[in-house]
């Protein structure tokens, strides 16, 4: 069976390709060839097909990734459910399903089978769960567990999976010989990995057999998503030449995993400040011959726990401006908590509005007509036309109900002097519906209206 990417060179345009054309209000001949190319990606798998379709790549709107699942101090698997439900509710184009704690097996299947997003994971959070469980030492994970593993779980229905392949020899020595960090590493599956090779001597086998990563995700048309292990966990790490070197080798390992017929995603970078997310993103799509990119965060201080999802709200919208491709939310609960619903709900959203600010960039001329639709709505009071307008018209809806102005044609927040209503009685005339101009002397009568 062809994956996307081989149908796609094979000038075949599949179903997935004409949905994400049609969401997307652009032609199926341009989507398919920008999957030939492996510059757009479509999280599938042929076991399990997510009724909602999400294509990830250049020219296409800016995805948003919510990431689930059990702790080892906190595992309810209803309440994990009821978080993707609230995630695919709230707007996430992608889910991740990332347990560490209980039946791993079962929260993976539960969640698979709760929704209608394409579902991700990273395989190396059981195989070391399973290593410590059976051996008493994730250290002595054995890599025949860990490839069996990953079959298992794309049977089971993944669209994608960031799997740790280019942490490796050299990338740990490039650690070694920078000699410090302010951050640590962060990445439960990178620290793992390396914890691994050192402890055993021995190369990642996730590099080492890439090959064989790539054909097993290939099988089932799963895109694989390259993991940045060494990604920097404080923006004083961002950038250094240990991160470098992993990206570096990410951007190799996408262009063998395309040639081989594997739908290739491209991770980074975790913490960074502001300065660096262009060029942070330049290096990626230049290295990597324009695969698509999977931001995680970026979270742009490290100063503000309780208020993380808006600091990486901040950073993802500077990333979507910039070309990346995939945005993984970040909740209030970061750095402090296991995320609850109301944190998913609201991870998601502060998300969504990054990516949408920073598509009105990436495309103006597509992306600015809605904020022109809603300030003409605003500017007439026609508050049910700004309900529809809005990214969150319940949200909407429910502050203003919440505080109900003695006039309907005004908000709370300004009352008798609503500023909008008082224009209303300066401007006139409609310009193709448009534009509007000051009439003469309307300040003059406005003023003695007031009095």
């Amino acid at each position: 069976m062809l994956t996307q990417i081989e149908s796609a060179r094979q000038g075949i345009i599949t179903p997935q390709m004409q949905i994400v054309a049609d969401n997307e209000q652009l032609s199926a001949e341009y989507i398919r060839q920008m999957t030939a190319e492996g510059k757009i990606v479509i999280p599938w798998n042929h076991n399990r097909k997510p009724s909602r379709i999400a294509g990830i790549g250049k020219g296409l709107s800016t995805k948003v990734n919510a990431s689930i699942g059990t702790s080892s101090d906190i595992v309810d698997y209803a309440a994990e459910v009821r978080k993707a439900l609230a995630a695919q509710e709230s707007g996430a184009d992608t889910l991740m399903e990332l347990s560490v704690g209980g039946d791993l097996d079962r929260v993976r299947r539960e969640v698979i089978a709760a929704v209608d997003l394409p579902v991700g994971n990273v395989p190396l959070y059981q195989a070391f769960c399973e290593a410590a469980r059976k051996y008493g030492d994730p250290n002595k994970l054995d890599e025949e567990l860990l490839f069996d593993l990953i079959e298992k779980q794309c049977a089971d229905g993944m669209a994608f999976m960031a799997v740790h392949c280019g942490i490796n020899l050299c990338t740990i020595e490039r650690l070694r010989k920078q000699g410090y960090r302010y951050g640590g590493l962060v990445s439960k599956g990178g620290v793992s990995m390396v914890a691994w090779m050192i402890a055993n001597n021995r190369e990642n086998p996730l590099y080492e057999k890439f090959d064989r990563v790539a054909s097993i995700l290939k099988k089932y048309d799963t895109v694989l998503s390259l993991g940045n292990g060494l990604r920097a966990g404080a923006i004083h790490d961002s950038s250094d030449r240990a991160q470098i070197q992993e990206l570096i080798f990410n951007c190799e390992l996408a262009e063998i995993g395309r040639d081989m017929g594997c739908q290739m995603l491209v991770e980074g970078p975790g913490h960074v400040p502001l300065d660096e997310i262009e060029g942070n993103i330049q290096l990626q799509k230049r290295m990597s011959g324009g695969a698509p990119y999977y931001m995680l965060g970026p979270i742009a201080t490290d100063v503000a726990p309780g208020f993380d999802h808006i600091t990486a709200a901040i950073g993802a919208a500077q990333s979507s401006r910039f070309g990346a491709d995939l945005i993984c939310y970040i909740t209030p609960a970061e750095h402090l908590a296991l995320p609850n619903e109301d944190d998913v709900r609201m991870g998601v959203k502060a998300a969504k509005v990054a990516a949408y600010i920073g598509d009105m960039n990436k495309y103006p001329e597509k992306g600015r007509q809605r904020d022109k639709e809603m300030s003409k709505a605003r500017r007439d009071l026609k508050w049910e036309r700004q309900f529809e307008l809005a990214l969150y018209p319940e949200d909407a809806r429910a502050i203003r109900a919440s505080r109900t102005p003695e006039d309907e044609d005004t908000c709370t927040m300004c009352g008798d002097f609503c500023a909008s209503r008082g224009a209303g009685k300066m401007f006139a005339g409609d310009l193709k519906g448009d534009k509007i101009k000051l009439v003469k002397s309307a300040t003059v009568r406005f003023q003695a209206e007031i009095k």
